[in-house]
């Protein structure tokens, strides 16, 4: 199966979502709903994307957009899977039980942005102290030892 063919496939199983589907650099970027990322990404799997590359998250202001970087070896073909989790009680259902390398990379967006990802097998701080207050990698983080950049940069 090629990306086109994946895309297609992809459609017919998620037509609502078809158009958010897009082809660049030769990777396919996936959005879905919060609540629907779990099955997108089962359904990833067991069309042979064995492999999580990494777990992100970027605070968009009023949502967090949490950002699944899935491959298949077999394809030679890579997927961005995306979800808007709200800033208030931000909770998402881990994928951990799916790709275990998801577990640290859970953990390290749960760190910097305070994610929660429901059903993880252990979500604790991974980078900072269990002291820490606050997710430093949120837009509204504040902290006196900051140096403030130019908006700018």
């Amino acid at each position: 199966m090629n990306i086109n063919e994946l895309r297609e496939h992809l459609c017919s199983e998620y037509p609502d979502l078809c158009p958010l589907f897009s082809v660049e650099f030769g990777d396919g970027s996936l959005t879905v709903a919060a609540e629907r990322l779990y099955s997108a990404a089962s359904d990833m799997r067991d069309l042979g994307f064995d492999r999580l590359g990494m777990v992100t998250a970027v605070d968009r202001g009023e949502t967090f957009e949490l950002v699944y970087r899935v491959t298949s070896r077999e394809m030679r073909a890579g997927i961005f899977l995306k979800a808007e989790v709200p800033r208030e009680d931000p909770h998402i259902k881990s994928l951990c039980d799916l790709w275990p390398a998801a577990n640290w990379h859970e953990r390290e967006v749960y760190d910097m942005f305070g994610i929660v990802f429901d059903g993880h097998p252990d979500l604790r701080r991974i980078l900072l102290t269990d002291d820490w207050v606050g997710y430093p990698l949120r837009k509204d983080y504040e902290d006196e030892r900051m140096i403030r950049r130019p908006d700018y940069i």
